[in-house]
């Protein structure tokens, strides 16, 4: 029964702070808009048109496949 004493206002303390945390992310404007960042990633985006160069393509002898002939020993 003693237990309760301590169990119950930690219980509360952690309530307190999870109503808190939400009531801040609420006032900061963090549920303001929920679709957009679901399908950004399905937006193509041109890297040349944001000014970055696209990158190399490796070069083929960079890493051998295994169907690479053998090399002479």
């Amino acid at each position: 029964m003693s237990v309760l004493f301590l169990v119950l206002p930690l219980a509360l303390c952690i309530v307190g702070g999870a109503v808190w945390g939400f009531l801040w992310a609420v006032r900061r404007g963090q549920f303001d808009d929920l679709k957009t960042p679901g399908v950004r990633m399905l937006h193509d985006d041109d890297p040349v048109a944001q000014g970055v160069k696209p990158a190399d393509p490796p070069h083929p002898s960079a890493h051998p496949g295994p169907e690479s002939p053998p090399s002479d020993r």
